[in-house]
């Protein structure tokens, strides 16, 4: 069983360290997708899935079923959140819904949005962005508008 409380105290250590080796390299040190998975789990009541998992990050149980959740996870140094896109989203992956967390300069979470599957595939494959129909990725800003804040 995990000990949530010492994973706490560790995840703000790795923050401070991260927020560091921002300040000093102006590189992210690549903690930000195991926070924001974390911060989901914790603040979205969601149960993480085993590590390496393809395609999902963690699982939601419903009356209908399971969903899982591929989650990503965005910081915003500042001043730096316009124009700003997702991780790579595979669509070749099983998932049901996507959850972003975005984290402020100092990787503590300032919201959190969720999007069906259906409308991230549509965005995804709108003609006319290498950076979607190749990579897979979303503008943030696309993922506010196709999906909806559940947190806070």
């Amino acid at each position: 069983m995990v000990d949530s409380t010492r994973v706490l105290k560790l995840l703000e250590e790795v923050k401070l360290l991260a927020q560091e080796y921002y300040d000093l390299t102006e590189r992210p040190l690549g903690v930000t997708d195991e926070i924001a998975e974390f911060e989901a789990a914790r603040r979205l009541g969601v149960q993480l899935a085993r590590p390496r998992q393809e395609g999902y990050d963690a699982i939601r149980e419903t009356p209908g079923g399971n969903q899982r959740l591929q989650i990503k996870g965005r910081r915003f140094p500042r001043g730096a959140e316009s124009g700003q896109k997702t991780g790579s989203i595979s669509l070749e992956k099983e998932w049901d819904q996507l959850v972003l967390v975005l984290l402020d300069e100092r990787y503590n979470p300032t919201a959190m949005y969720e999007a069906d599957r259906p409308a991230v595939e549509a965005a995804i494959r709108a003609p006319g962005s290498l950076a979607r129909n190749k990579r897979g990725q979303l503008h943030v800003s696309k993922v506010k508008a196709i999906g909806r804040q559940v947190w806070p």
